[in-house]
């Protein structure tokens, strides 16, 4: 018999130790180091080399492509095209998020919508079938014949129900509190989420299975365990926006199916998430002209998105200027603080300085940076910009203003709702487009 020794395996990284310390020698991480058996006998590679069969081999061209019209439609045209077209037989979509966002919520609308026509479970690790119910109950998803519930932890009996084929679609609720009767360790840990992925993938590559699995978000926003993970499943969806309220955005940072360039956007009611058919109108409804306050016309993956930008300046009362950014990056907003104070001359080093994206929206566009440096100057100079202008454009450390993607796009959203004017980067739309080609020029032209 194999001799049973400890190791010590990193939840954060999986490297693996001989003994227990408190930070993980190869991430830096804190407390993250949790003891496994491990089997000290013949190798798995000395096993492996005198066993395994020829592969069953066959021509590319003689591959049968699978249709898009075969694709599982989730009900929500918008998800539909983030997915590539829908949900793909045999694929295995991750889908995270921060906890209350409202993954639950989208999934059991998506399951009650799918089982109209197929044969779809949900199994559920963290509620039990009552918890449950009652949701359905609320999204009117509680009729349906054909969608089955299960409260279970055991990725064994999972993956069998799955290679079952009774089931067109399963839904996991979540990857992180599945368990493998073979490994020893707990629920949520790197090798439990690595080998039960794993069984429940090859079980949908075996029948043909779709699985949707839901992914929990350590507190920096990154996807919680391996991350092989992500490069075990066919696509990752990042469900963002603010818990509290606001718009959320679902987009997909990896897709074998499709683009990763789009994004569905939703708006939480009591009867459950919908789709946001006019973001840019809802965004401005209630917006009040005032002196650092830009509208900046951005993209959401490929949809053009009307966002305003609002920017507080006041003397700071301490020694050391305070900088708060709210859905824009903050090391982002240093920089472009630096590029005004070097090639305008408006003096911020005594000032704090607020951003806020209204809306609860993210951005990550870079041509915010130009509709953000505007809005701080306004603030601090105590000018407007036009009423009906909009602003876009990337800005450099020169002061320059460089051109950015997807501008007539941008332009056709602007006009679209009503706006005259855009100013940015050059373009070849004169009649609308003012084109500015650096930071200092747009301050002096255009707040007034």
């Amino acid at each position: 018999m194999a001799k049973l020794k400890t190791q010590y395996v990193c939840q954060h990284c999986g490297t693996t130790h001989s003994k227990w310390s408190g930070r993980c020698d190869n991430c830096g991480e804190w407390n993250t180091l949790v003891e496994q058996v491990r089997d000290t006998g013949q190798s798995s590679v000395a096993k492996a080399s005198s066993t395994g069969t020829p592969l069953v081999v066959q021509s590319i061209k003689d591959v049968a492509a699978e249709s898009t019209a075969s694709r599982l439609k989730t009900g929500v045209t918008d998800l539909d095209t983030v997915l590539g077209g829908g949900i793909l037989s045999g694929a295995v979509v991750l889908l995270a998020g921060q906890p209350g966002i409202g993954k639950s919520t989208l999934l059991l609308q998506v399951t009650a919508h799918l089982a109209k026509h197929e044969a779809i479970l949900y199994v559920s690790g963290e509620e039990s079938a009552s918890q449950v119910k009652l949701r359905a109950e609320r999204l009117g998803a509680q009729k349906s014949e054909t969608l089955d519930f299960a409260a279970s932890t055991n990725a064994n009996n999972i993956a069998a129900t799955i290679r079952s084929g009774q089931y067109k679609a399963v839904i996991i609720d979540s990857i992180q509190t599945l368990a493998l009767d073979e490994i020893t360790s707990a629920p949520g840990t790197v090798s439990q989420i690595t080998n039960s992925s794993n069984v429940l993938i090859r079980a949908a590559k075996e029948s043909g299975t779709a699985i949707v699995l839901v992914g929990h978000v350590t507190k920096e926003g990154s996807i919680a365990g391996p991350k092989v993970l992500e490069h075990l499943v066919d696509v990752v969806l990042q469900f963002e926006g603010d818990r509290y309220g606001g718009f959320k955005i679902v987009r997909a940072i990896k897709n074998r199916f499709g683009s990763t360039n789009e994004a569905a956007i939703f708006e939480m009611f009591e009867e459950g998430l919908r789709p946001v058919e006019n973001p840019s109108a809802a965004l401005l409804s209630e917006r009040h002209p005032a002196d650092g306050s830009v509208v900046l016309a951005t993209m959401e993956g490929t949809r053009p998105l009307l966002v305003e930008i609002q920017a507080l300046v006041n003397p700071t009362a301490f020694g050391y200027p305070k900088r708060t950014a709210s859905g824009f990056d903050l090391n982002r907003l240093n920089v472009l603080i630096a590029v005004i104070e070097r090639r305008t001359k408006l003096n911020l080093s005594d000032k704090d300085i607020y951003i806020n994206v209204v809306g609860g929206l993210k951005l990550n566009d870079q041509a915010a940076d130009l509709a953000v440096c505007m809005a701080v100057a306004s603030a601090a100079a105590g000018k407007r910009l036009d009423d009906d202008t909009v602003v876009f454009g990337e800005v450099g450390l020169g002061g320059e203003v460089r051109s950015v993607p997807g501008v007539d796009k941008r332009i056709a959203e602007a006009k679209k709702l009503g706006f005259k004017r855009a100013i940015g980067p050059s373009s070849t739309n004169k009649t609308f487009m003012t084109s500015v080609r650096e930071l200092r020029t747009a301050l002096i032209d255009y707040l007034q």
